[in-house]
């Protein structure tokens, strides 16, 4: 019998066949063999699964802005990564297709196969931030072993100098070090986790002393002064208002231990009771499951307010706090949804900032780096700090106020010139 050489193709598509009230569609992989298609639905870790035809519009732009310009790599790496499987197929068939490109890859020694293999259990847990971390990484790898004529690459392939030409290609292509320092220490782990299983062995281990480090971003945190946060506090914002709501919640933020967007989001009137506001920040709620740190801040009349302000009503105990996630959402949905909030609320606070003459850029996080060093300047222990800030150890928040330290020993050191 004749070899079957039609080709088939493989695009990722918004499934729109079938309309909804809310006009809001899931992303399909789209197989086509000889006008047959087939629609497989598929989990793109830092990519909506679901979105409307106008955002899946400007993805498709040739130079659409981020995060749309972010989701089209992602998107464009599924769909290439799905073509490798159709051609590397001695005879195409749907089965065939769905057998090799589903079904998780039997090896072990794989370096690619094994940050798919993590993404997809950090995606079944629910951390789909982190699984997009770990995405971009692997697109990252991807695309430098593609420009050396590499499609794979073993554990045994990834040494030291391999390590430093992949931070120097990426040096080469402008990304940012704090990004390559993630990818970096994103493959660390697992390789790590290799050890572990005893796949890798410890003697062929590329990282630490004497071997690869990965680099460092410099991390600028800029706290705002007591002052400052009193200005914000007090801005003169139009009633009701989408500026009125991002100032409240930037003042939360800050009254509520620097409690971040995601954590504000995901705050129910359970966790409320006559005196304080207690949660787990969901950073560590997978990542700590042994050791589980509840953060409690005191309600106070401001705090109060401002939940009686945007809070939902009724404020049943399981309803959200603030109307940012709804029950039900899911992990994909959730970080799309907190993104939105944290971006919305730095929109307007950095205006209001400019306004009121704060030169530094201001956002939600300059909030919690604010409560951090103003508690340091009102004398709070950095334990004190550590337990507020909701961090595993010292050494986590001692770096945090390392700026306040060096802006402390500045001040300090002009005084020798006072003579």
């Amino acid at each position: 019998m004749k070899k079957d050489t039609t080709p088939a193709t493989a695009y990722v598509i918004l499934e729109t066949r079938w309309p909804n009230t809310k006009q809001i569609y899931k992303l399909k992989l789209m197989v086509t063999h000889k006008r047959v298609q087939k629609f497989y639905t598929i989990i793109i870790p830092g990519v909506p699964a679901s979105m409307s035809e106008k955002d899946f519009a400007k993805i498709k732009l040739k130079t659409p802005r981020k995060p749309f310009s972010d989701y089209k790599d992602l998107i464009a790496q599924v769909e290439i990564d799905a073509r490798k499987v159709i051609t590397g197929l001695p005879e195409f068939s749907f089965e065939a297709f769905e057998k090799n490109y589903f079904e998780p890859s039997t090896d072990d020694k794989s370096l690619f196969a094994a940050i798919e293999a993590y993404m997809a259990e950090l995606t079944q847990q629910g951390s789909v931030g982190t699984a997009s971390s770990y995405k971009c990484a692997l697109v990252s790898l991807k695309k430098f072993t593609a420009e050396n004529g590499i499609n794979s690459i073993s554990f045994n392939d990834v040494t030291t100098q391999f390590l430093n030409d992949w931070e120097a290609w990426m040096k080469q292509k402008e990304t940012a070090l704090a990004t390559i320092g993630i990818y970096c220490r994103n493959v660390r782990t697992i390789f790590n986790k290799a050890i572990d299983a005893g796949l890798v062995k410890h003697e062929d281990y590329p990282f630490g002393r004497n071997k690869f480090i990965p680099p460092t971003g410099q991390n600028i945190k800029k706290a705002l002064t007591v002052a400052e946060v009193g200005k914000i506090f007090n801005y003169n914002v139009a009633p009701d208002s989408p500026e009125h709501r991002a100032r409240d919640l930037w003042v939360f933020s800050y009254l509520c231990n620097g409690i971040n967007i995601k954590d504000i989001a995901r705050l129910k009137y359970k966790n409320i009771d006559y005196e304080s506001i207690n949660f787990i920040r969901a950073k560590t709620q997978r990542s700590q499951r042994s050791n589980q740190k509840n953060i409690s801040v005191p309600l106070s009349k401001e705090v109060s307010d401002i939940i009686e302000k945007w809070g939902n009503k009724p404020a049943l105990p399981d309803s959200h706090v603030f109307p940012i996630l709804y029950d039900g959402v899911n992990p994909a949905r959730e970080r799309v949804l907190v993104q939105q909030a944290t971006k919305t609320t730095n929109k307007y606070v950095k205006r209001i900032a400019k306004s009121i003459g704060i030169q530094s850029v201001t956002t939600t996080y300059t909030a919690r780096h604010s409560f951090a060093t103003v508690m340091k300047r009102s004398g709070a222990s950095t334990e004190f700090i550590s337990e507020s800030l909701g961090h595993s150890n010292l050494a986590t928040t001692e770096n945090y106020l390392a700026s306040f330290e060096m802006e402390t020993k500045r001040k300090l050191a002009k005084n020798l010139l006072k003579f």
